[in-house]
């Protein structure tokens, strides 16, 4: 037996697919690793796993995750000598509607954005890739050429092969009794075998991981699922290079295994499992299979596969994996403990995942920073619903249950809802308000005429949508009279102290040193100069701050502002986003509207854009920002929740004379790219710097003052940028919703980061990047004839650098 040691660098927890994958690229990387197994390599849900490979996802940098896992799957074996079981066969996707035809010709497009070369085939045409299959209702379908399968079990063990190769220790069989903790830093972990001390934990216990993280206050919302699948005995015509096959319709997948087949699927109704805990002694297990519950997805199959009626079943194997609310694994640094990282919950694609997330994981743990923006799988995503184990699994099992399911643009999760809501959601729901759902928040998307017949529900669809109309109307409202938006989801801090002010010169872009009353608009950039986040910062008093980021980003902000706070400093972050409701009045009467319901000075002469005042409005004391992300005249009233109602009230009753109307978050939308507003986790984000997005306005380069990302954005400035944000607009038929393919002069140069229809200039708006390895100044993106492809079809485009309404960069200021 191994020397067991008392010492790492890091330990990783879990011998599966992706801890042994973190192993080898952390060992790679030259860290001095320990990965402990408390039974054998494999023995959670990775040697069970059905090992499709797929790549396309509808986030490019998930897309590139796993495409890193291919390459990587394609010369492991010669490095280790150890057999994969990869084999890179491709992988058809059929379509059996038109709307399904509709969903498959734009992923063909994203795949095309992100460098894929998806092809589309005929019926008959898939059919030959595929004989086994009847082809009477499929309308087309699509071949990824370089998607393949693998053999979990072989490849997790290549990759601990690798791993002891590069020095990574691998100890199976021993428990992790508890991770050390002392003041909040991690010291070690204790074990069956002792303690090794290690301030850093990487947690890749699958199913375990929840439990495991929970110990030391750290939050992973993850729940197992039953999945099954059926294995064959051989059949006649199935040969070791048939593809891959999902068949979305039916609910199922294929693919080859030893002359038989891997059937599965993801039934509507998935059956949970270890709801009260999973039971001691757990692995290389199995559960008992459910045939009738599988017996749904067997029709489907037979339907497709006619042969598999008569075919051999060896098994129909059950085993629990670990799923997650929205589909997308876990990775990242716990914003809860520093130096405790997690890659888990990874919804059955663990293998297809297994190599990019270990690689990123790895790279996470060395550097201080994933290798590019994840934000879709960061861990730091999640919220306050997220903690509580049945809300987990109610929204759990839904995204299981949707996973063949169409996906249609702006669709919303039905289940475990409403959950967080703002103290005026029953007035605007009785109002014909149609929410939507962001970290638990109920926020109104748009407001139907329920009076006219509208009914008050997002019809999916692939072209213009039933709210079309609805959101022109709020639209066309906030730019020639008002609109009211409740934008209470706000995520809202107060960073105070002797040292805030210093603390936050650090951490911002942007100047902060502006009298109190002052709102500035600023990025958080990482090292790299990326856009971690952007916010408005308001100062308050000398040694105050209000920050006000978005709903999405609260945990994510919240973290990263109080792990930037230089040490030693003076300077407390609190979080008050429960404590405020936001209403923001935007639109030309908004002046008008709000000089009816205060007696204090609203001009613009005692008022001017981006400052701050406390107000009063119907007795209720509101701290009044004068913003807008629309580009109209505007303030955002932050207010004590109790008081809303009131002030609510108040301002409709003000507003009604001046065409005051109810507007939702597709409005602010449409508006914010008439404007050219970026919008951060699409437009904008870790990848992208300041000077890329057009935003170097907002940066405090001319002044001395130093601050997190100014060396990468000094020598980028230098150097010139090889990307630059552009936008795009399309005659209205063309519907646009994000990743369609820019073409300049013929080339590929890019794709949309967001897309929807501008109301008042009455066409379809995007944005994207204007990518050139050579080089993008303003005269290259400017001097192209450009086109989109939208679901495979080229379309004509005009380009702009500049805002398609309003030719100032910033907001408007009346």
């Amino acid at each position: 037996m191994k020397d067991f040691p008392t010492q790492a660098q890091a330990v990783i927890i879990g011998g599966g697919i992706i801890g042994c994958s973190t192993a080898y690229h952390l060992a790679r990387l030259g860290w001095d690793v320990v990965l402990l197994e408390r039974r054998k390599l494999t023995s959670g849900s990775t040697f069970h796993a059905a090992g499709l490979v797929g790549q396309l996802r509808s986030n490019a940098n998930i897309t590139r995750l796993l495409g890193y896992s291919v390459d990587l799957y394609r010369g492991l074996e010669a490095e280790t000598g150890l057999a994969t079981g990869w084999k890179m066969n491709g992988g058809l996707r059929l379509a059996c509607s038109e709307e399904r035809w509709e969903e498959v010709r734009r992923q063909a497009t994203t795949a095309r954005s992100f460098g894929l070369e998806m092809a589309l085939l005929s019926p008959k045409e898939a059919q030959d890739l595929w004989p086994l299959m009847q082809v009477d209702d499929v309308i087309g379908a699509a071949f990824l050429p370089t998607d393949g399968q693998a053999n979990p079990s072989d490849i997790t063990q290549s990759l601990a092969r690798g791993a002891r190769m590069k020095g990574a220790l691998i100890f199976e069989d021993v428990k992790v009794l508890s991770v050390a903790v002392e003041k909040g830093v991690i010291r070690g972990v204790e074990t069956t075998r002792g303690r090794i001390e290690t301030p850093v934990v990487i947690a890749c216990a699958g199913q375990w991981t929840r439990a495991l993280a929970k110990s030391v206050g750290v939050n992973v919302p993850l729940v197992s699922v039953q999945h099954q699948y059926m294995v064959t005995e051989p059949i006649a015509g199935v040969s070791p290079d048939l593809p891959t096959l999902r068949d979305p319709d039916r609910l199922t997948y294929y693919k080859e295994e030893v002359g038989g087949l891997v059937m599965g699927g993801y039934e509507p109704n998935p059956l949970p499992w270890a709801e009260n805990g999973i039971p001691p002694g757990f692995h290389y297990s199995l559960l008992e299979s459910d045939f009738d519950h599988f017996e749904p997805l067997m029709k489907l199959a037979l339907g497709r596969v006619p042969a598999l009626e008569t075919a051999g079943v060896k098994t129909l194997v059950n085993g629990p994996e670990s799923f997650t609310p929205d589909g997308n694994f876990i990775l990242g640094e716990a914003p809860e403990l520093g130096n405790f990282f997690v890659g888990a919950g990874f919804n059955a694609f663990g293998i297809a995942a297994g190599g990019g997330a270990g690689m990123a994981l790895a790279e996470w743990v060395a550097n201080g920073a994933p290798p590019f923006d994840l934000w879709p799988a960061d861990i730091r995503r999640f919220g306050q619903p997220h903690f509580d184990d049945d809300w987990i699994r109610t929204r759990t099992h839904e995204a299981y249950g949707r996973h063949y399911a169409m996906a249609w643009p702006a669709e919303e999760y039905e289940s475990a809802r409403p959950c967080r809501r703002s103290p005026l959601y029953d007035r605007l729901r009785e109002k014909g308000a149609v929410f939507g759902e962001k970290l638990g928040w109920e926020r109104p998307n748009w407001f139907a005429d329920t009076a006219a017949g509208e009914a008050a529900r997002d019809i999916p669809t692939f072209g213009r949508p039933n709210w079309h109309e609805a959101v022109g109307r709020e639209h066309r409202a906030g730019r020639s009279a008002a609109a009211l938006f409740d934008q209470t989801s706000f995520a809202k801090f107060v960073l105070k102290g002797p040292d805030a002010l210093p603390a936050l010169q650090w951490i911002c872009a942007n100047r902060m040193e502006r009298p109190a009353g002052a709102i500035t608009y600023t990025q958080l950039l990482n090292a790299r100069g990326g856009i971690e986040s952007d916010l408005t910062i308001t100062r308050l008093a000398e040694d105050e701050f209000y920050i006000v980021t978005g709903t999405a980003q609260a945990t994510r902000d919240l973290s990263w502002i109080a792990r930037h706070i230089p040490k030693g400093a003076n300077a407390q972050l609190f979080d008050v986003t429960s404590a405020n409701a936001v209403l923001s009045l935007m639109g030309p009467r908004a002046r008008e509207i709000l000089s009816a319901v205060t007696r204090d000075d609203v001009s613009n002469e005692a008022f001017p854009f981006a400052t701050a005042r406390r107000i009063a409005i119907a007795g209720c004391p509101v701290l009044a920002l004068r913003i807008t992300y629309v580009g109209e005249l505007g303030w955002e009233l932050h207010l004590p929740v109790e008081h809303a109602p009131s002030v609510y009230d108040a301002l409709h009753e003000a507003g009604a004379a001046h065409g005051l109307k109810d507007a939702g978050y597709r409005a602010i939308e449409s508006m914010r790219l008439e404007k050219g507003y970026r919008a951060w986790g699409s437009d904008i984000g870790p990848d992208h710097t300041p000077l890329e997005a057009g935003l170097g306005w907002a940066v405090k380069l001319g002044s001395d003052t130093d601050f997190i990302g100014r060396a990468a954005l000094e020598a980028q400035r230098r150097a010139g940028v090889k990307k630059l944000m552009a936008g795009f607009l399309a005659a209205p038929e063309v519907v646009l919703h994000g990743r369609e393919t820019i073409y300049r002069n013929g080339a590929r140069v890019g794709w949309l980061s967001s897309g929807g229809f501008g109301h008042t200039l009455g066409r379809s708006i995007g944005y994207g990047y204007v990518r050139n390895a050579d080089g993008v100044d303003d005269d290259f993106v400017l001097s192209g004839e450009y086109e989109l492809e939208v679901a495979t079809e080229r379309v004509p485009c005009a380009v702009s650098l500049k805002p398609f309404r309003d030719p100032r960069n910033r907001a408007v200021k009346r």
